[in-house]
């Protein structure tokens, strides 16, 4: 089977110089057509010139390909509200595509979706995670040729969302859980599948979503928390990914000079051994005072946000996660522990969330990958 070509990823932005290929210049006015169809929905010809900017010529053409390759359908006419032909609406094509999602984060299960181009998940699957490491990639193979064939329509393309750092090819640089190094899972699973797929962290997948489906602002930050602790940053609008891929590693940072628990990684006193949620409903099975176990663990979490609020000027802090561990006390707590650590003037209206989308944030964040990769709209 050959490897179909992949496209280019979500997760990472570079401004390019020199001179625009004509090429380039009709992909860009495809998106921005696309992208003011999928967030104000149908519209006229004449109104997508005028909100793109681009001559009605050019829209004409524009829309006659799009509708060609499948991507855009005609809708019928507007209601007549003057004198003149009324007009002919259009709009993407929401129910003759479909997405396919995974969620390979959860310590017991992945979980597996069929999503419309809106973030609906339509159908779910799950298989177990292996014991033995050396199953992991059959048993992702097996998951998703489940949810593909369970689509009912095309597949724009399949999203993933893992645990460790991934490249802007969808290499999996680092997945110490699954025991990866270098692991090009996006190449693999292109050649088992035949359609194209987009590699991400979960976490930087999650906030996609968060932005796209969630509400949030362009500077965000979105901590989610599991058998680890990890965040997923937006700034401008754009993801921040890092030099090294590894923004938003946070689980690992020591946030106290006072000791704390042993980390896994053999540190003391990481983040992630406060916040993870096996380490604190332990610590909280224990507790004389359940209530200041919480507490504690939220003034951790600020701690590790608050220079990270302040380098970047962000606006929010989104959490994902179980809401009866990471909402109300420990919530307030990393908020006003940010509050008391940044300066004042500009951060003191910061709050600090719960997701919106919490449960399935991973596996909507994966459909934001595949819209943005495939069709340049998020």
């Amino acid at each position: 089977m050959s490897t179909p070509t992949r496209p280019a990823p979500a997760t990472r932005s570079r401004r390019t110089a020199g001179k625009i290929l004509p090429e380039h210049a009709r992909a860009h006015n495809r998106a921005l057509v696309l992208q003011a169809l999928f967030t104000q929905g149908a519209m006229s010809r004449a109104d997508l010139a005028r909100e793109t900017g681009l001559t009605r010529v050019t829209i004409s053409d524009l829309v006659a390909g799009l509708i060609d390759d499948g991507y855009v359908i005609e809708q019928g006419v507007r209601e007549a509200s003057g004198p003149g032909k009324p007009a002919i609406l259009v709009d993407i094509d929401r129910d003759g595509h479909r997405i396919a999602g995974l969620d390979l984060s959860g310590s017991e299960q992945f979980a597996g979706a069929v999503l419309t181009l809106d973030g609906e998940i339509v159908a779910r699957h799950a298989v177990d995670v292996p014991a033995d490491r050396s199953d992991v990639f059959a048993a992702i193979v097996r998951l998703a040729r489940d949810v593909i064939a369970d689509a009912h329509a095309p597949v724009l393309g399949l999203g993933v969302g893992t645990p460790g750092v991934v490249d802007d090819r969808g290499v999996v640089l680092a997945a110490p859980g699954f025991g990866w190094t270098d692991v090009d899972l996006a190449g693999q699973l292109e050649a088992e599948l035949g359609l194209p797929v987009l590699v991400a962290n979960d976490a930087n997948a999650a906030v996609l979503a968060e932005h796209t489906f969630g509400g949030a602002g362009d500077d965000v930050i979105l901590v989610r928390v599991g058998r680890g602790v990890g965040a997923g940053l937006l700034t401008g609008g754009e993801p921040l990914v890092g030099a090294r891929f590894a923004a938003g590693e946070i689980g690992h940072v020591t946030v106290g000079t006072d000791g704390g628990p042993a980390c896994a990684c053999g540190k003391i006193g990481c983040l992630e051994a406060w916040l993870a949620v096996p380490a604190l409903t332990e610590r909280l099975a224990a507790a004389d005072d359940p209530q200041g176990v919480l507490r504690d663990a939220g003034e951790r979490l600020g701690i590790a946000l608050a220079p990270i609020v302040g380098a970047l000027d962000l606006s929010e802090i989104a959490l994902s996660g179980p809401a009866d561990l990471l909402g109300g006390t420990l919530a307030e707590a990393a908020a006003e522990t940010v509050r008391t650590r940044t300066l004042a003037t500009f951060h003191d209206g910061l709050q600090v969330r719960m997701s919106t989308h919490s449960e399935d944030i991973v596996l909507r964040g994966a459909a934001v990958m595949v819209l943005s990769g495939r069709l340049g709209v998020s």
